[in-house]
């Protein structure tokens, strides 16, 4: 599923590279890059859950989910931020 938001994420941005300016290339640079650190801090919570039981492995998968929620938040606010700048040019 991961891998499929990030193809269909790429998709968009490739899609939306032709139209956008250089600022909201930057801001969406910035947050989808922020997005990515946290899917990448997901990833390695997931692993390491599979290498825990009982509670252990669900506080871990559990971190492991809200860090893919934050990424995802994040990755809504910088595009209500890049709209944002859309709009002010």
């Amino acid at each position: 599923m991961k891998t499929f938001v990030k193809i269909l994420g790429l998709a968009s941005l490739v899609a939306l590279a032709a139209c956008d300016s250089a600022k909201e290339n930057q801001v969406e640079n910035a947050y989808e890059n922020q997005a990515d650190a946290l899917d990448n801090q997901a990833d390695n919570m997931e692993a390491m859950a599979d290498n825990l039981t009982g509670s252990a492995e669900n506080a871990a998968e559990n971190a492991a989910d809200m860090l893919e929620n934050k990424a995802e938040a994040t990755r809504d606010a910088g595009d209500n931020a890049e709209d944002a700048v859309e709009k002010q040019q």
